[in-house]
């Protein structure tokens, strides 16, 4: 989908599962095909649970096995298989050309190392510097995130939430790699905060042509920060456009509905619309079209057959039989 000039990152037809005995197998990703081009930002929105966040650490390889297998598909940084590197190229490659802001910073920093030590390490390995140089760069990190230069000395367990999350956003910072990929960024931070590391990361993107996928729930963000959006649902992107394609040509249902689970500053309603049902079980995804049972337009083809994706306009794809009619797929 869309085109080819200058794609620094490609996800082909990827699927991933997760295995278990008790559960059976959950679908978390299926056949998901997105590219990213240098410089860009593309905002990955969708409910908990449509497999976002493993996307991303598909992306890195970070998938836990057991349970969690990649099925199949390939990705490709700079024209080069993620799937077939070395586990030293990988490892190379995450922190300094890749780099990831995790969702949870309870779990992402490590207890018995300083939050300076930790981002001081990632800086030696990667930047080829010297222990004061390392230590010098890691203290203005926490600087530019709102932490005293002086708690480089501190541990985890004396920050707070959102403090902890902005030590993990220097880390993923700290190395200005090519391609960084934002989980929930800001989901622990005040208003006040959250407005500063976006624009720390927006200044990361002009200067050094960083390309970002931004893994979020706030369509606000979203307008704000992306050029390009991924509506994701049970593991499948369902609709890809521009920010503006999107937002003023909305066409999938659920899209729509996601829309309408907001409020607006100019409407004056009352209630929000809500989209009925919850998101389709991992372990136990219809057949055919996965929103089916939650859409509200009555579509009878979603119940008999999977949809494929329908170029409404230049760039503007839909997985929808309601949109079929008179457009092509993204494959012709």
């Amino acid at each position: 989908m869309g085109t080819k000039n200058n794609i620094i990152l490609s996800i082909d037809d990827l699927t991933i599962h997760y295995i278990t005995q008790d559960l059976g197998t959950c679908r978390a990703v299926n056949k998901l095909s997105l590219d990213i081009q240098a410089g860009e930002t593309l905002g990955l929105v969708g409910e908990t649970g449509a497999g976002k966040t493993t996307v991303a650490l598909g992306i890195l390889r970070l998938i836990q096995s057991p349970p969690g297998k990649v099925m199949s598909g390939d990705i490709r940084f700079q024209d080069k298989s993620i799937m077939k590197m070395s586990n030293g190229e990988i490892r190379k490659m995450r922190g300094k050309e890749v780099s990831m802001i995790f969702q949870d910073p309870m779990t992402a920093l490590n207890p018995i190392d300083t939050v300076g030590e930790q981002i001081a390490e990632a800086i030696r390995l990667h930047m080829k510097v010297n222990q004061k140089e390392a230590i010098q760069k890691a203290t203005q990190m926490l600087e530019i995130v709102g932490i005293p230069g002086e708690r480089y000395h501190e541990y985890p367990h004396q920050f707070s939430g959102g403090m902890k999350q902005r030590v993990v956003i220097a880390m993923a910072l700290a190395c200005e790699p090519q391609l960084l990929l934002a989980d929930e960024p800001t989901t622990a931070l005040d208003v006040t905060i959250q407005a500063q590391i976006l624009e720390l990361i927006n200044k990361l993107k002009r200067e050094n042509n960083t390309s970002i996928l931004l893994i979020t729930h706030d369509l606000g963000v979203v307008a704000e920060m992306c050029d390009r959006v991924a509506i994701m649902y049970a593991g499948e992107i369902i609709e890809m456009g521009t920010v503006d394609q999107i937002y003023n040509n909305t066409c999938h249902p659920y899209t729509s509905g996601l829309f309408g689970s907001i409020p607006g500053y100019d409407e004056t309603s009352e209630r929000l619309k809500p989209i009925k049902g919850l998101m389709p079980d991992p372990a136990n995804l219809p057949e055919f079209c996965k929103f089916a049972p939650r859409c509200e337009q009555g579509c009878e083809s979603g119940k008999q057959s999977v949809p494929d994706y329908y170029e409404v306009e230049a760039g503007h794809f839909v997985r929808c039989h309601m949109c079929r009619k008179g457009r092509k797929t993204a494959d012709e």
